[in-house]
């Protein structure tokens, strides 16, 4: 599931808070790194256990809507086919993820407004209507209701974005926001790759892709700060027009790590390396910094090649 370029962001944080905080060491810095790696796949955790906090809401719904029945001694005919939705009652058996919601003691209890919120709005859908009025469904029926909810609903909300502010404090973890929307993607993945006979035992995805990833976090973050004198003179030194102080503490962080990557690791691609921070520049500094960053990497790789010291050429198709 962690990939190189969620690897990339978590180094970034990482390198921010060890620059930022007095009296910490690198062996400290990689430890925080790995429970930045921890961190990041308990969101994934408690967005799939999300399946089971809203069906059990809209149980409670229609569990309310009978009482309020009975006391008006109205008739009222329950529709069931969410709350028993195949896809969610996979996940609620899910071995694996039961495992891990026990372990870390992940639950919803302070999002109570976001499963509202979601589920206020999921019903409003005309996906949502089709599927409660079908007079049968199918099972990809049952995941598209789940799509709706991950790939559509929860992106962007506030009330489930203020819900994993609270829930990441208890879970003394980080940037569950930022990472929302990228992990989101990931559960998506995942419920895609259910089928209709997928059981307790089904597989979740891993923390990471392959051990390959978490070896290129730890040697990056390494490399990083044991080069960063280095690479903090040689980008200093092409600050021609720029007031260094007045340049963007995270425009600085995003050089070195490239230069650090570019460097470091002779097998990656440059325009690889290039693209991946250009992007982290528009995620984490301001609006025009990819620009800056771009200008300023493409000065020092031509004065690294006159020197010899890279000799990386970008590929051309």
């Amino acid at each position: 599931m962690i990939n190189r370029t969620i690897v990339r962001t978590k180094v970034l944080q990482t390198l921010f808070a060890y620059y930022q905080s007095e009296g910490k060491t690198p062996h400290t810095a990689h430890k925080e790194l790995l429970k930045n790696f921890s961190n990041t796949y308990s969101l994934y955790i408690a967005l799939l256990a999300f399946a089971n906090e809203l069906t059990a809401y809209a149980e409670q719904q229609i569990e309310e809507a009978e009482q309020r029945a009975k006391i008006t001694h109205n008739t009222y005919i329950p529709n069931r086919r969410f709350v028993n939705n195949k896809v969610a009652e996979q996940l609620f058996q899910n071995r694996q993820l039961r495992h891990f919601i026990e372990e870390q003691h992940i639950h919803w209890e302070m999002g109570q407004n976001a499963i509202t919120a979601v589920y206020r709005q999921l019903i409003e859908t005309n996906v949502y209507k089709a599927y409660m009025s079908a007079e049968q469904v199918s099972y990809e029926d049952e995941k598209r209701i789940w799509k709706k909810v991950y790939s559509e609903i929860m992106p962007n909300n506030e009330d489930v974005a203020s819900a994993l502010e609270e829930m990441e404090i208890e879970q003394d973890a980080a940037n569950w926001t930022v990472d929302l929307d990228v992990i989101l993607s990931f559960v998506a993945k995942t419920i895609r790759r259910f089928n209709e006979d997928s059981d307790a035992n089904t597989p979740l995805l891993n923390m990471f892709d392959t051990e390959d990833e978490l070896h290129f976090g730890e040697k990056l973050l390494e490399e990083a700060i044991a080069h960063r004198e280095e690479y903090m003179l040689l980008i200093k030194d092409h600050l021609k027009n720029w007031d260094a102080d007045r340049v963007a503490y995270m425009d600085t962080l995003l050089l070195q790590l490239a230069l650090t990557e570019i460097i470091q690791f002779p097998d990656i691609a440059l325009e690889v390396s290039m693209n991946e921070y250009i992007e982290l520049s528009k995620e984490y500094s301001s609006e025009k910094s990819y620009i800056f960053i771009n200008g300023i990497l493409n000065e020092i790789l031509q004065e690294l090649r006159k020197e010899n010291k890279i000799f990386k050429q970008i590929r051309t198709k």
